[in-house]
């Protein structure tokens, strides 16, 4: 494919499929290990919310990516996650692994992840220019699809295999591959500037503002991750249990389903290259992502279920590439790590909005909630498509 000739994509495309294979499955051994050590519901949240909590970090984190080397900055947010987790390794090994160092874990792990992702992705577009960006981004997603995937499958399978702390020391030799392949990437820096980070953060905050197609897209991000994200991230047990009569293995399946169809959607918009239209294609997907969860909502046959939420993976997909494609190609260059940052801290909000949205279902049930989100992020969508109508034209 297109970016794939591009050497240098190429090895920052292995790296990422290294780093975030290593990332999903340290995440869930760690999450294994939480529950297994407390057998608190209660704590294994607070786990959660804390390794997420580097998300609000986004805005600083961008004007960091428009300040300095970005190669440079993967290259430290590696070695970061690889150190953590040895030091998380040895301590599980020895077993002196207590609940705090277990959360110090996961949050090490988020610092190295959540705040490198402005320069992960605004050196993309360095690498590969404007014309091959959506192809770029779309191989990225697809390989983000694939860990997703594989990486919890593989963690599960070593801890039952070969326990806890061997699944820990191989996701640790995960991000040892990341750090090799970056390093033949160094030298090819983008600029910096002098500009002081706190006022880069301001000045970003007030050219991003000023900027209508970017306020859009990042609104769209904000709906998502509000209305149903939190979903997936926290229903989807629920529906699988009391909805779809599903074991354990037949939410597993259910949550393949979704990834494969990511994977499908991610190699098509691969495929189609600088296409028009970039803009219909973000607004239509992303509704009917929120339709497809109201229908998901009132479903209770498996196989349908099984069904629709692949067809969510597919419109997922589409969502998923095309924010951050649209938002690279909507701001200056000199912007661009500060207006990741921003759509960081949009993603950032998803803790949050998924604790209002259990304190909703707790009150009106989890299919009632799904399908009244779904059906919102609809409506919002079209609302913002008729007041930004520049969106749907955009490529």
């Amino acid at each position: 494919m297109g970016s794939f000739r591009n050497r240098r994509f190429t090895l920052l495309w292995l790296s990422n499929l290294f780093f975030f294979g290593g990332a999903w499955s340290q995440t869930l051994v760690l999450g294994w290990l939480v529950y297994e050590t407390t057998r608190s519901e209660f704590l294994v949240a607070v786990y959660t919310a804390i390794r997420l909590a580097p998300l609000l970090l986004g805005p600083l984190a961008g004007a960091i990516a428009d300040r300095y080397d970005r190669t440079r900055l993967l290259t430290l947010a590696c070695g970061w996650a690889l150190a953590a987790t040895g030091a998380v390794a040895a301590l599980a090994t020895l077993d002196l692994l207590p609940y705090w160092a277990i959360v110090a874990g996961g949050l090490a792990l988020g610092i190295a992840q959540s705040p490198s992702q402005p320069a992960r992705s605004s050196l993309v577009l360095d690498l590969v220019g404007r014309e091959n960006l959506s192809n770029a981004n779309a191989l990225n997603s697809m390989a983000m699809n694939a860990t997703q995937v594989v990486g919890p499958a593989a963690g599960g399978a070593l801890i039952s295999a070969a326990g806890a702390p061997a699944a820990l020391w191989i996701s640790m030799s995960w991000f040892a591959l990341s750090l090799v392949l970056l390093l033949p990437l160094r030298g090819q820096a983008s600029a910096t500037s002098d500009t002081p980070v706190f006022a880069m953060i301001s000045g970003g905050f007030r050219a991003i503002a000023s900027n209508r197609l970017a306020v859009a897209i990042l609104l769209v991000t904000l709906a998502a991750n509000v209305l149903v994200w939190p979903i997936y991230q926290s229903f989807m047990p629920v529906f699988a249990h009391e909805s779809l009569g599903l074991d354990a293995a037949g939410l597993g399946a259910l949550l393949t389903s979704c990834g494969v169809g990511g994977l499908v959607r991610s190699l098509i918009i691969a495929g189609l290259g600088d296409f028009r239209f970039k803009g219909g294609l973000f607004v239509v997907g992303t509704v009917a992502m929120g339709v497809l969860w109201a229908l998901f909502a009132v479903t209770d046959h498996a196989g349908a279920a099984y069904v629709i939420i692949g067809v969510i993976g597919l419109a997922t997909a589409a969502f998923g590439v095309l924010q951050t494609t649209l938002l690279l190609t909507a701001t200056e260059p000199a912007l661009h790590g500060r207006a990741l940052g921003v759509q960081e801290l949009a993603i950032g909000v998803m803790p949050l909005a998924a604790l209002a949205l259990g304190a909703i279902a707790q009150a009106v049930g989890v299919a009632v909630t799904t399908l009244c989100a779904g059906l919102l992020l609809a409506a919002v969508l079209v609302v913002l498509a008729v007041r930004v109508p520049e969106l749907l034209r955009y490529g």
